[in-house]
């Protein structure tokens, strides 16, 4: 079975950093696109960046130059580091990715990024 496993987010202030790292486990032979998504509090979920398996990358404007996203293929993971946080940042983050197949989408559990004025 493949899940998807978010980690890194929390509690930072204004200005401050995190780095979320998004894991895939199980039997997996292929993984596409990659993406992290964000939720705030009352709105529709959002892209905030994307990559595929080559290394290409799209952003949101409203994160581009402060987050950037990377992923480590020999570990099945995804990375998005986030610098100068605001707190309209604030939201629940998500990663997809497609496994083993362009028409299996799996969706980790959501991490949450409180940043604080």
């Amino acid at each position: 079975q493949v899940q998807l496993v978010e980690s890194g987010g929390g509690l930072v202030q204004e200005g401050g950093s995190l780095r979320l790292s998004c894991a895939a486990s199980g039997s997996i032979f292929r993984i596409d696109t990659m993406g992290w998504y964000r939720q705030a509090p009352g709105k529709q979920r959002e892209l905030v960046a994307r990559i595929t398996t080559g290394g290409s990358t799209n952003y949101a404007d409203s994160v581009k130059g402060r987050f950037t996203i990377s992923r480590d293929n020999a570990k099945n993971t995804m990375y998005l580091q986030m610098n100068s946080l605001k707190p309209e940042d604030t939201a629940v983050y998500y990663c997809n990715a497609r496994i083993n197949s362009r028409w299996s989408l799996y969706w980790g559990q959501g991490t949450q990024v409180t940043v604080s004025s």
